[in-house]
């Protein structure tokens, strides 16, 4: 087959050059099963005629959403393309109203749901969304018709291939293949409008950038698939013949890296922290010559530069780090790992250091929704690296800085626009380009480098110009700092609300015998606490000028999360919302 230019071509690729055994492979009740290239396209296949048979039209939307990523997703996702309908994913934890919204506004004909959990919500608001004839569920329920009816009714009705094949051969490249709504922090989501070409061209363009054997490697997903930044990833995969291994949950990642042994997965930078402040607090633990050993080699990871700039003499000493405590590292991340694509939110440069020199290659890249994601990703083959970048952009990509640093792209994976919006589009694709909202900078030799979201820099009343996300960055590397945001719109100084890491504060007080409380709203007024953070704040604000530096701030009890409301499903804070959740600490940060 030639080289696949629809999503639904992935498979089919798959098949004529690496057909795999385990294309596709899910836990259920204990036990990894695999489904075959060849059962993936047999399936999808009749997902197709189920579908035709039940009404669906080209140009129909359907929506899937799921808690988990599980091989039942992919077998939907090309189902419903097969036909020229669009799919619809939808991030499984947002409101019923956003549910609401968002099959409303996409005319959602049906919708796949995984669980109960999902279908309760559905429930609660399909009476208030006319377009929706029917709910399939993934799960055995009791009260929901299941997915296999829709695959029965294709296997029933074999009649409708011809019907199938008639579809699939109309459908070109440029159209439409799914809608993806982004988690907006301000309003309601918009429909970013991604068609085959802008998706397929990035899965194949990201093939060159990550160390993978054709045919042969093994890959663990559980970045949320509703994202394009892993679903992306799932056709690139199937482009290069690797076995996709669906994580159980967040929860399972250990268990699930030591039974599938990945030699490529994907994260977040959130996630790499948790990684490494896990790994820290072991090696606290302990003592002697093993603790003077381990803290030994992750001073020597934090100093690592890549292709042997450090020297023959530190490589030597790497070498022995390695042996020593970086193959427990190796290990516990299944033992195999080539590649770990980082993306969504800025890495911290210590991370990317530390994780490299242990033998877990990290490598950064950057995109958004609309650029379907990727637009630019390190590489360590080519001197294609360079710590505290995102890389070089993709071939066919064209990055461009405005005269106000905004980053413009141009590009086959630049989207259609936003669904039933054209303010909101003419306002982001203009001549030629699409505007990011970020701020950055490319430097002699062709790396981009992030700076800060052009929405979250502000301003103080003194006319200076603060980045917010570059101080973040930094005092999250206290152990003390669970997350933080730095404030100070149109206010003489910047300040910050932080959510201190309880987990670590507790081993901490314990320790040192402090007596802080266990109880969060307790130790946010805790004066040895805060004097303790200060410490943390007053060291990280050495490295920022006067005018940046973090004056004040204030101790929030609760745990910024994404069933909070306080981050967005990639992790990232949301400014507004935080902002407003914290209306008195935020005024008390100014005296009022």
């Amino acid at each position: 087959m030639t080289d696949p230019k629809r999503l639904f071509d992935f498979p089919y690729y798959q098949l004529a050059q690496f057909p795999q055994e385990a294309a596709l492979v899910s836990k259920v009740n204990g036990e990894w099963v695999k489904t075959s290239t060849q059962e993936y396209i047999d399936k999808a296949n009749a997902i197709s005629r189920g579908l035709i048979h039940l009404g669906v039209k080209p140009n129909d939307k359907v929506a899937i959403i799921s808690m988990t990523n599980r091989t039942e997703w992919n077998i939907c996702d090309i189902g419903i393309l097969q036909t020229g309908a669009q799919d619809v994913p939808i991030y499984p934890t947002i409101s019923e109203e956003d549910y609401e919204y968002v099959l409303n506004h996409s005319e959602s004909t049906y919708c796949f749901v995984s669980c109960n959990e999902v279908l309760e919500k559905i429930n609660k608001i399909k009476g208030n969304v006319p377009t929706l004839k029917g709910i399939y569920s993934f799960d055995t329920l009791a009260n929901c018709d299941n997915w296999m009816n829709v695959i029965a009714l294709g296997d029933e009705h074999k009649d409708l291939q011809e019907e199938l094949d008639k579809r699939k051969e109309v459908i070109n490249e440029d159209d439409l293949a799914t809608l993806i709504y982004t988690s907006g922090t301000t309003g309601k989501p918009k429909g970013v409008m991604l068609s085959h070409k802008n998706i397929a061209s990035n899965a194949k363009h990201s093939e060159g950038r990550l160390p993978i054997e054709l045919g042969k490697s093994k890959a663990l997903s559980f970045l949320p698939v509703c994202h394009i930044y892993e679903r992306m990833l799932l056709y690139m995969y199937q482009y290069c013949g690797v076995s996709i291994h669906f994580a159980e949950s967040l929860e399972t990642i250990s268990d699930n890296l030591k039974e599938v042994h990945p030699e490529v997965m994907t994260a977040v930078p959130r996630l790499l922290e948790k990684v490494y402040d896990k790994i820290i607090a072991k090696g606290q633990d302990l003592t002697g010559v093993k603790k003077n050993l381990f803290f030994w080699a992750v001073e020597l990871g934090l100093k690592w530069e890549p292709y042997g700039q450090n020297g023959w003499w530190y490589e030597t000493k790497l070498k022995l780090a390695r042996k020593l405590i970086f193959s427990k590292w190796q290990e516990a991340l299944g033992g195999n790992l080539k590649a770990i694509a980082s993306g969504s939110a800025a890495l911290q440069p210590r991370l990317a250091r530390v994780f490299n020199a242990a033998g877990c290659p990290v490598m950064e890249g950057y995109g958004l929704t609309e650029t379907s994601p990727v637009v630019s990703v390190n590489d360590m083959r080519n001197n294609g690296f360079k710590i505290g970048t995102v890389g070089k952009p993709l071939p066919d990509t064209e990055i461009k800085i405005a005269e106000d640093g905004e980053i413009l792209i141009k590009g086959p994976q630049v989207m259609q626009g936003y669904y039933k919006d054209q303010e909101q589009t003419d306002e982001v694709l203009k001549n030629g380009y699409f505007h990011t909202g970020d701020i950055g900078e490319i430097d002699s030799e062709g790396f981009l480098k992030i700076t800060d979201r052009k929405k979250s820099m502000f301003k103080t009343s003194g006319g200076k110009y603060v980045a917010p996300q570059l101080i973040e960055n930094a005092m999250k590397q206290s152990g003390f700092i669970e997350q933080i945001l730095v404030v100070g719109e149109g206010e003489k100084m910047p300040a910050a609300l932080i959510q201190p890491n309880w987990e670590f504060i507790s081993d901490w007080s314990d320790k040192k015998g402090k007596n802080i409380s266990k109880d969060p709203k307790e130790a946010v007024q805790d004066e040895v606490l805060i004097a303790r953070i200060q410490k943390e704040v007053d060291r990280h604000n050495e490295r920022f000028g006067k005018w940046e530096k973090i004056k004040t701030f204030a101790l929030t009890p609760d745990t910024w999360s994404i069933e909070g409301g306080q981050l967005t499903p990639t992790m990232k804070a949301k400014r507004k919302v935080i902002k407003e959740m914290y209306k008195d600490l935020y005024e008390g940060l100014y005296g009022r």
